[in-house]
């Protein structure tokens, strides 16, 4: 190859000819440097030189951004790695790689947990119910978020945390949160806490945030949980005899969405997120039979029952959900109707997963087969019968469901409708004491 000396004015000059890809000219200060030229005139500093017999080639860069002196110390730079026995791809390989392992692992120090806890939700929320993901967005909520009347909301109890950086969330940071909040919203904690321990450990699986969090998921402290203390067990339930006062301040309410909710929580037993997460498109009027998101089995079908099936026609349609707000999604807050029913009532205390309790505790009055009343309700079979053996159509749950809902309606000296009939359609049945 013929080598001329490089200078700004034969580097600057130097055209590739007509009819060919490629053209190089060769530095004779600095052995393997060359200038690469392509028709559409765009230059570039190379390096070519022998690595274990082969011909090798490395760009080094433009010679906007090279100097002559500086490319040819770049040459002598990679002819020394040869002489040293590596190959300069694989050296420049590794460089590029170790700055964006730097780049990353920084990025992962300064992330915030709230960064993460983003990404999180949009990577498991596929997976989860409505409710769920609900959850999430509220007890993550940071401050300054305004709601739908135009009132600042107050932030989630994880707020504080998820103002942190990722790699400060230690058990003792945790601890002292659990502390604090356990003075104010203990139950609220109690589940942020849970929601918590889950996003550490998909933190932990991660490869882009593994490196960020601690070895032992901080959520797991066993100081924080007896700080935040245990739920008790709940014992309210609606008892035969306040049935009718509790119905006549439920369908009193303003809303006739809310009045139509907490009807049917009552009266299939479901837990308060899956009914708030019921669609349109989950009553299947021809069979009659309500399709429930179940947080154990994935989904169960029960029947849609005579009064049920009048309570779902009657909300108007403001979107998917059944049970919509003003602005079509799920309707917020639906605990302070019921508490405002039953304040009315004289029944304070009886809470929204009081009236999945109360369906239970009033089948009693019927003789209704437990496994027909856990199946109802999405609860796991309690044996291995139970589990195995025993397969309930829709059918034969109807005949216990419905028989059901016509003694609570009776017992609340409501008219029941017919099976036979449309929704709207009522026959008043004597109550029976």
């Amino acid at each position: 190859m013929a080598r001329v000396s490089f200078t700004a004015g034969r580097v600057s000059g130097f055209k590739c000819p007509a009819g060919k890809f490629q053209a190089f000219m060769w530095d004779a200060a600095a052995p393997g440097l060359g200038l690469r030229v392509r028709p559409d005139g765009r230059p570039a500093y190379v390096f070519q030189s022998l690595f274990q017999g082969k011909t090798i080639r490395v760009t080094i860069g433009s010679p906007d951004a090279w100097s002559i002196p500086q490319a040819r110390e770049k040459a002598r730079e990679l002819q020394r790695q040869i002489d040293e026995g590596s190959d300069p791809r694989e050296v420049r390989a590794q460089a590029v790689a170790a700055a964006v392992a730097k780049r990353e692992d920084e990025r992962r120090q300064h992330a915030t947990a709230r960064d993460a806890w983003s990404a999180y939700i949009a990577d498991r929320a596929p997976h989860w119910g409505e409710r769920h993901r609900l959850d999430h967005e509220e007890k993550g909520r940071p401050a300054g978020v305004i709601g739908a009347r135009g009132r600042p909301l107050k932030p989630g109890p994880l707020a504080p945390l998820l103002a942190l950086p990722l790699r400060d969330l230690d058990a003792a940071t945790v601890e002292a949160w659990a502390t604090r909040e356990a003075k104010e919203r203990p139950t609220a904690a109690r589940l942020s806490l849970r929601l918590l321990k889950a996003f550490l450990t998909w933190c932990s699986e991660s490869p882009e945030l593994s490196g960020a969090v601690a070895d032992t998921n901080p959520a797991k402290s066993r100081r924080a949980r007896e700080a935040l203390g245990r739920a008790g067990v709940k014992t309210d339930a609606l008892q035969r005899e306040q049935l009718p006062a509790w119905f006549a301040a439920v369908q009193a309410l303003p809303s006739r969405t809310a009045s139509a909710y907490l009807q049917t929580l009552l009266l299939t037993g479901a837990r308060p997120g899956e009914v708030l997460a019921l669609r349109w498109d989950d009553i299947n009027a021809q069979w009659r039979g309500l399709t429930i998101r179940d947080k154990v089995e994935g989904e169960r079908v029960i029947p849609l029952t005579p009064h049920v099936w009048r309570l779902l026609a009657a909300p108007p349609r403001r979107g998917a959900f059944v049970f919509a707000g003003e602005r079509g999604d799920i309707m917020a807050r639906p605990h302070r109707f019921h508490d405002a029913a039953c304040k009315v009532a004289g029944l304070e205390g009886l809470t929204l997963h009081g009236l999945r309790r109360s369906f239970k505790s009033l089948s009693e009055w019927q003789d209704i087969p437990a496994g027909v009343v856990a199946q109802l309700m999405g609860h796991k079979p309690s044996a291995t019968a139970e589990k195995h053996y025993t397969v309930r159509p829709l059918d034969l749950l109807r005949v216990h469901h419905e028989r059901l809902e016509a003694w609570i309606l009776e017992q609340a000296g409501l008219p029941v409708p017919s099976a036979s009939e449309e929704p709207g359609v009522l026959r008043v049945v004597a109550s029976c004491g």
